[in-house]
């Protein structure tokens, strides 16, 4: 019985070393018959995701929709926090089998395939962060991340995007993204896409930050060029 134990043990423990994980960045292009070529991109972290569509060549802005997600097996299963096509999708639930490997996702159901961009790493600020305050005149304003309206920021190894919403009203109120990199202090934001105002893609904004015991702080200029001192914390 004891060896029984111990090779079952040895068995789930190679299972569960060589087990694919979505977590990190994909992306997917694809041609409409107008000629448009568009490209989708999903970050996923550990609890959270979000799904990407824009213009390939000009970063003009599609559609955005994301939640919380769970894989059991081969199928995947979200929950909608935000969509920006569609409030009545906020809040619902839809399940579907997935096909995961190192480098490839695809989703039979909506005959999607994404190539992996990272995995996560080297993401020093990887995961899902929610606006918790800032600082103003050196004095900390806190902002109750428990509210219905929410900033979210999600960060794989090299890309990030960040979308204001609220779970009340189930209004989408925008989005932007790109990628992004952290080096010697300093976190700096490449625009791809920007649902307000096109103009913004193509945008480098570099920013100084620090993190410390799960909260993010960063201080730079804005996409408008107004100062900016932001907190942000791990959403749990």
């Amino acid at each position: 019985m004891k060896k029984l134990i111990l090779a079952l043990f040895a068995t789930f423990a190679i299972f569960a070393a060589n087990a694919q994980s979505p977590i990190g960045a994909w992306e997917s292009f694809e041609t409409l018959e107008s000629g448009q070529k568009i490209r989708m991109v999903v970050i996923f972290t550990e609890d959270y995701q979000v799904l990407t569509t824009f213009d390939a060549e000009t970063g003009a802005f599609i559609d955005t929709n994301g939640g919380s997600w769970s894989l059991d097996g081969d199928v995947m299963t979200e929950v909608a926090a935000f969509n920006s096509d569609s409030s009545t999708a906020v809040g619902k639930k839809s399940s579907f089998k997935i096909i995961l490997t190192d480098a490839i996702l695809e989703i039979p159901k909506f005959a999607l395939k994404f190539t992996r961009i990272d995995d996560g790493k080297p993401g020093e600020l990887q995961g899902a962060w929610l606006m918790s305050g800032r600082i103003v005149d050196g004095k900390e304003q806190k902002r109750d991340i428990t509210g219905p309206q929410k900033t979210m920021k999600i960060l794989s190894g090299k890309r990030f995007q960040w979308i204001a919403y609220h779970t009340e009203t189930k209004e989408f109120l925008g989005t932007g993204g790109g990628t992004y990199t952290t080096e010697n202090g300093r976190y700096t934001e490449n625009i791809e896409f920007f649902s307000k105002d096109n103009t913004k893609v193509g945008l480098k904004l570099g920013f100084d930050y620090l993190l410390e015991n799960a909260v993010w702080k960063h201080s730079g200029f804005s996409s408008k060029g107004a100062p900016i001192n932001e907190i942000w914390v791990l959403r749990k």
